[in-house]
Order: C-alpha cells, then sequence, then structure tokens
C-alpha cells in the first residue's frame, strides 16, 4: 500500500512571522521544480497569531483541496498542534531529513512543520523534498495511522 501525494493539486504553504522568510525560501524551492502552491500567508515578518494561517492550510488538506501541507513557525509545535485539532491532519514537527521520512513512512503524515527558529534554510529544502520523495509503507503502520482519528 504504497501511497504518494497527488501532485495534480497544489501544496498548501503557510507560516506564522518567524517562518515567514523560510516559508519565501520554500515556495522560490517549489516555483524551480515547477510544483503548484497556494500560500495562506502570512506575507511580511510583521508579528502575527499562528492559527489564522494553520487552520486554512489544515482546511485545505482535509478536504482534499490540496496534496500536502507545509507549515513553518518558530518552533513548529504552536502550528502542528493547531493542525492537529482537524480530524483527518497529521502534522508532524520534522527537524531532519531521516524524521521527515519515517514521518512518511510510518504515520503518513500530510502537513510538514518546520521550527524555523532550530533549523537551517538548507535543511528545510531537503526535509521538504525528501517528505515528497516518500510514500507512506501501509501495511501495519496502516493499522496504527487508522487508530487515530477520535471518530
Amino acid at each position: 500500500m504504497s501511497q504518494i501525494f497527488d501532485f495534480s493539486k497544489p501544496i498548501a504553504i503557510g507560516s506564522d512571522h518567524a517562518g515567514f522568510e523560510y516559508k519565501t525560501a520554500l515556495i522560490s524551492f517549489l516555483e524551480g521544480k515547477g510544483i503548484a502552491f497556494k500560500d495562506f500567508g502570512t506575507h511580511s515578518t510583521d508579528s502575527v497569531d499562528y492559527p489564522d494561517f494553520a487552520h486554512p492550510v489544515a482546511l485545505a488538506v482535509e478536504s482534499g483541496e490540496a496534496a500536502f501541507g507545509i507549515l513553518l513557525c518558530g518552533t513548529a509545535n504552536g502550528v502542528a498542534i493547531t493542525a492537529n485539532k482537524h480530524q483527518h491532519i497529521r502534522a508532524a514537527i520534522c527537524w531532519g531529513e531521516e524524521i521527515a521520512q519515517l514521518v512518511r513512512q510510518h504515520n503518513d503524515a500530510n502537513i510538514l512543520c518546520i521550527p524555523a527558529r532550530f533549523v537551517s534554510e538548507a535543511t528545510a529544502e531537503k526535509m521538504l523534498q525528501v517528505f515528497m520523495d516518500t510514500p507512506f509503507e501501509g501495511g501495519r503502520h496502516a493499522n496504527r495511522v487508522n487508530k487515530i482519528p477520535c471518530s
């Protein structure tokens, strides 16, 4: 049961002020690969509230409008906590390529959460590439993932 993302749909991306610069860099990264995206903001480094951007990204992924999501904030905890309030979202905080690979393989993560204050821009790009390239393994992992929703 190998599942990879449907790249005929855009990638949803959003950040707060702490993640804005990395979001801009990741958008350039996606553009360089010809991958469509939808930017849910923020659009500057002015202080904002991360839920205002995490909820729309999560809704786009949950509804199927987006292939998957990318969220950034200082620690990635705020955006991950917010996104994971949505029933069919599996938002995973990643700080390295191996974690990005494992959350796709084992958890079928559908939102990559990046702690902009704790990883380099190069690491963020590498994690995104690994996240996009790694399929969900299914099997015993599917049984576990199917137990995540509350209803």
